[in-house]
């Protein structure tokens, strides 16, 4: 009878002790199951930070990281040079991260020109366009051109009367004289046109811009070089219309809204369908490009062809799907926005 149970006993302890390594081998498979779970969860998270990155959410990236092109929706070659991220200050002292765009400095997908018409018998598509802040959009043809004293008054003549041949600054030496503030006399009553190939290809500009946009207590106005373009090029300050006119020239604009100057190549000054971005699902107007302050820039139309009725002076507003953003002004306007929400970043001298 001892015997038995005794036996029993040693049965007992080795059916104990395998229950507890059982035990201990589930427990082994639960952590291994745990710590799978946690590196899983580990790498989602990390996509998603790469994903708020790409996007321009308000999630942060780290200093020198870099950014695909097309994630800020830039368009293919719009862009010359790896976006990447960096500390910076902003216009109004706030130290925060910047990406740090290099455009192209000429359009991606659109072509530049035609700009100025050969002679008064020329039709709209041998010409670009003139706008002068008035709300008017004209077609640089022939007929304009002829008219220009009916327009302006009295002593304008582009063209030579003799054989209707309109003058134009055809060359670097003529551009370069007549594309500035203070035009060289010789080249009044001229149609003011400059040629990328001058320049050897597009001006490269590289700019600051803060990744989560800081708003201003009071808005900046604009009176330089405000944004850029998905397109690769600048969107300019307001012409300078008045100047131009007054030296009895025009500096014509093609049909995208851009001209080319010797110091920032070619450049926009209005918004005219180009440099587009594909339509919003929500019927939203397009995206354009960036502001300075890093404010996204959308069309004046929506889908159906109306405007915001919301807009503030700087002509912005906000929604639940973009936030605050802007949306451009007519081309006859001379202008894509009234002012700046928010702290400005910086053009950045070429090195």
């Amino acid at each position: 009878m001892k015997r038995i149970m005794c036996t029993a006993q040693t049965y007992l302890i080795i059916a104990l002790g395998v229950i507890l390594c059982a035990c201990g081998d589930s427990s082994t498979d639960a952590n291994y199951e745990e710590t799978g779970q946690e590196q899983t969860s580990t790498e989602t998270s990390t996509d998603s930070t790469t994903d708020d990155v790409e996007t321009g959410s308000e999630t942060e990236p780290d200093s020198d990281a870099s950014v695909t092109a097309s994630s800020l929706l830039f368009f293919d070659d719009a862009v010359i040079e790896t976006i990447t991220t960096q500390s910076c200050t902003l216009s109004g002292g706030t130290q925060t991260t910047c990406y740090r765009i290099t455009l192209a400095g000429e359009p991606a997908v659109d072509e530049i020109g035609p700009f100025c018409p050969p002679t008064i018998e020329s039709d709209a598509s041998q010409g670009g366009i003139w706008f002068d802040g008035s709300g008017e959009v004209y077609d640089i043809d022939g007929e304009f051109i002829s008219n220009l004293d009916q327009l302006y008054g009295d002593g304008w003549l582009l063209y030579d009367p003799s054989t209707g041949v309109v003058n134009i600054t055809d060359t670097q030496t003529a551009c370069e004289a007549a594309a500035r503030p203070n035009v060289d006399p010789a080249y009044k009553n001229y149609c003011v046109q400059c040629d990328l190939e001058y320049y050897g290809g597009g001006v490269s500009e590289t700019v600051l811009l803060p990744v989560t946009p800081v708003p201003l207590s009071t808005p900046s106005y604009v009176n330089a070089n405000m944004g850029i373009s998905l397109n690769g090029v600048i969107l300019a300050a307001q012409a300078p219309v008045d100047a131009i006119l007054s030296n009895y020239t025009i500096a014509a604009f093609d049909d995208c809204g851009g001209h080319i100057n010797p110091f920032d190549g070619y450049h926009y000054h209005a918004a005219t369908g180009c440099s587009t971005a594909s339509e919003e699902e929500d019927g939203h107007a397009s995206q354009i490009g960036y502001a300075l302050d890093g404010y996204r820039i959308y069309a004046m139309l929506d889908a159906s062809g109306y405007e915001e009725t919301d807009l503030d002076e700087c002509r912005g507003h906000t929604d639940d799907t973009r936030g605050y953003h802007y949306h451009v002004a007519s081309p006859g306007e001379n202008m894509f926005i009234g002012c700046f929400h928010g702290e400005q970043g910086e053009w950045v001298a070429s090195e």
